[in-house]
Order: C-alpha cells, then sequence, then structure tokens
C-alpha cells in the first residue's frame, strides 16, 4: 500500500514538472534540428530558409529531395520537417 502511494506521488511530480508549453518548445528545437541535420547534408540551410512556400510546396520539395535525391530519413521525419518549414517559411 505504501509503494503504490509514492508510485502515486513519484508520477504525480513528473506529470506536473513538465508543462505543455516546455513539450511544445522542446518539439519545436527538436524539429529545427532535425531539420538542420537532414537538409544540411546537401545544402546550404540559407537556401531553404530563404523560400517561401505553402504546405503542399513544402511538402512536394520534401519528398522530392528523399525520394529522387535520397535525402535520408523516414516518413515520420519528414513530416516533422514539412511541418517546421511550413510554420517558419511558409506563404
Amino acid at each position: 500500500m505504501k509503494n503504490i502511494a509514492v508510485y502515486t506521488l513519484g508520477f504525480l511530480f513528473l506529470a506536473l514538472s513538465f508543462s505543455p508549453t516546455h513539450s511544445a518548445e522542446k518539439a519545436e528545437v527538436d524539429a529545427k534540428n532535425l531539420f538542420e541535420k537532414k537538409c544540411s547534408g546537401c545544402h546550404s540551410l540559407d537556401r531553404s530558409k530563404s523560400k517561401k512556400k505553402t504546405m503542399n510546396e513544402w511538402k512536394t520539395t520534401v519528398m522530392r529531395m528523399m525520394n529522387v535525391r535520397g535525402a535520408p530519413g523516414t516518413e515520420e521525419e519528414a513530416k516533422i520537417i514539412i511541418d517546421y518549414l511550413s510554420k517558419n517559411y511558409g506563404k
């Protein structure tokens, strides 16, 4: 019984220590890092950052880079990068 109370308190402490804002900020940093890591292998990041595209245009570009040009990454990583580019360099 005492163990259950300790585990419950520990879980509540962990749950409350991670706010949604912190998670959103971390996700944004992770998306930026993923974009920088995956895209800088073939071209400068300024090339991508200088463009303004719709989400569909970014999707077309990212998928072309992966499927035609051989850029490394998974479909989940592509989605994260597309979302990041659309949010930060969208029109």
